[in-house]
C-alpha cells in the first residue's frame, strides 16, 4: 500500500508483525515517516549506525511493504518512505499471529517508554504549556467487548483528521510551533480480583 492509495494499514500476517518487531527497525520506520523520505545513509548517519545495516534493514522493511523507494534523489542512492501513516493489527486466531503482536507490542511499548522518559529529561525546559497536557493519562473502565470496539473506533475517528492533516514530509502544513508528538494507546483488559472486582 502506498501513502496515496491509503493512509492506514492493516497487518494480519505475523511474519511481517515480527519483522517490524524490531528495535532499530522500529526506529528506522519512525525516522523515515518523521522526515518524509529518506536515503540508507542519512537514516545512519541520524541513528550512529553503519549505511550498510541501515540498508539491510530498510530492505527488510520494504520486504515487508512499510517502506518503499521514493524514487532517486540522485544517481547513487534513492530515498525511502513509509507506505502509511497509521497500521493497526490483526493478529487472527493463530498462535502465530498472537506470538508475533505480542513482540511488537513490546518493543513499541518499550520505545514509547523511552521516548517518555526522554521528555521528562527535556520538559523542565520547555514551555509550561506542554506539560499540562503530555505525559500519563490512566483510567480504569468496565467494558463489555462491544463497547471496547465503540471506544476503539471513537479513538480512531478522533486522531485520524490530526494525522491525515499533516502528511509525512510536508512541513508547510505543519503550522508554527508545531512538534512530532508520539501518541501510544494502550488498552489492556486486566484479570479480576478475587471478589470479582
Amino acid at each position: 500500500m502506498s501513502l496515496e492509495s491509503g493512509r492506514r494499514r492493516v497487518i494480519g500476517d505475523p511474519v511481517a508483525m515480527r519483522a517490524l518487531a524490531h528495535p532499530l527497525r522500529l526506529k528506522l520506520h519512525a525516522l523515515v515517516g518523521r522526515e518524509g523520505t529518506m536515503t540508507a545513509a542519512t537514516a545512519a548517519r541520524a541513528l550512529g549506525i553503519s549505511q550498510a545495516l541501515a540498508s539491510h534493514h530498510l530492505r527488510q522493511l520494504g520486504k515487508y511493504g512499510f517502506v518503499e523507494q521514493a524514487g532517486r534523489s540522485d544517481n547513487r542512492e534513492r530515498p525511502w518512505r513509509v507506505t502509511a501513516v497509521s497500521q493497526d493489527w490483526e493478529p487472527g486466531e493463530t498462535a502465530e499471529g498472537h506470538e508475533g503482536l505480542s513482540m511488537l507490542e513490546r518493543f513499541v511499548l518499550e520505545r514509547s517508554a523511552a521516548q517518555l522518559a526522554e521528555w521528562q529529561q527535556r520538559r523542565p525546559e520547555m514551555d509550561s504549556r506542554w506539560s499540562e497536557h503530555t505525559g500519563v493519562s490512566q483510567n480504569l473502565a468496565y467494558l463489555t467487548v462491544d463497547e471496547l470496539a465503540e471506544l476503539h473506533r471513537a479513538w480512531e475517528a478522533l486522531i485520524s483528521p490530526w494525522v491525515q492533516r499533516r502528511p509525512l514530509g510536508d512541513t508547510a502544513s505543519r503550522p508554527e510551533g508545531a512538534v512530532p508528538i508520539d501518541i501510544t494507546l494502550i488498552i489492556a483488559p486486566l484479570p479480576p480480583t478475587a471478589s470479582g472486582g
